[in-house]
């Protein structure tokens, strides 16, 4: 199998493929056709079209690893339990912010193993910005202006520094939780600094030190997370349950995510800060 370094490489360009389809009907300027699935997502041709290309390219590339995805069957528990590495995929993160032309969706690809995303790529079409990480091995970010550069977390102030915090938040959850967050966020920081935004860009922010904390206290599933994961965690943050253990993957029968958050700076005292507004 190829080295991690050049399998990141290989898969950042399927992502970028796979953008590429996105772009094809999202440009279009037509009404977009929407599909709605038996979960009460959306569904649209340009999500089909993305996974129908990275799952052939990825079947191509490996051919002994298997995969999920959220536009693919998904195969039972008892199957995927045996597997100790597998891609993890999400062609179109954000349909809803697709729909909603705010430029604001991802292709998101993640290689898992042991439960672990050890490989992650974001790439970000109407943007033009791709984000890679290896865990261990650190993370990038790469534009159509400008070069693939290296990107790293920020340190959180200390506490007796009463300096600034900058939240990221989803665009289209909102919860009395999260005002209950920020109201405790609001005590120890001179100031909070709140951003809307979709998709796992969110995430992508923290790890090119845009932000310094997400906190997602709704529903998602494993494909919504495992590719930014993998980005913020060689970036130096982490993505963790609310109990600060870090998220896990394929652990169980179905692939939902419990609340989580996601941090910039993995050495701070979050539990000290947080415990209060999450308990």
């Amino acid at each position: 199998m190829k080295d991690d370094q050049a399998l990141l490489s290989a898969v950042a360009e399927i992502a970028k493929r796979a953008g590429e389809e996105i772009l094809d009907v999202y440009r279009r300027g037509s009404v977009i056709a929407i599909h709605v699935k038996a979960d009460d997502s959306p569904l649209t041709e340009a999500d089909t079209r993305a996974n129908a290309l990275i799952v052939r390219e990825l079947q191509r590339l490996t051919p002994d690893i298997p995969l999920v995805s959220e536009e693919s069957a998904l195969l039972p528990y008892a199957t995927r339990r045996q597997w100790r590495e597998y891609w993890l995929i999400d062609p179109l993160d954000g349909t809803r912010e697709f729909i909603s032309r705010t430029d604001e969706f991802t292709v998101n690809i993640a290689l898992i193993r042991d439960g672990v995303p050890v490989l992650g790529v974001v790439h970000a079409p109407v943007l033009s910005a791709t984000w890679g990480g290896l865990p261990g091995l650190g993370a990038w970010k790469q534009t159509a202006e400008e070069e693939r550069r290296s990107i790293a977390t920020v340190a959180m102030p200390a506490p007796s520094a009463k300096g600034g915090i900058r939240v990221v938040a989803s665009r289209r959850h909102g919860e009395a939780t999260m005002q209950r967050l920020l109201d405790v966020l609001a005590e120890n920081f001179a100031a909070v600094d709140l951003v809307h935004m979709g998709s796992s860009l969110k995430i992508c922010i923290l790890a090119e030190g845009g932000a310094d904390l997400y906190a997602r206290l709704a529903p998602t599933s494993e494909w919504d997370t495992a590719a930014a994961q993998a980005v913020l965690c060689a970036a130096g943050g982490m993505v963790c349950r609310t109990d600060l253990v870090p998220l896990h993957y394929n652990d169980k029968d179905n692939i939902l995510n419990p609340s989580f958050l996601a941090l910039g700076d993995a050495d701070y005292d979050w539990r000290r800060l947080l415990s209060a507004a999450l308990s």
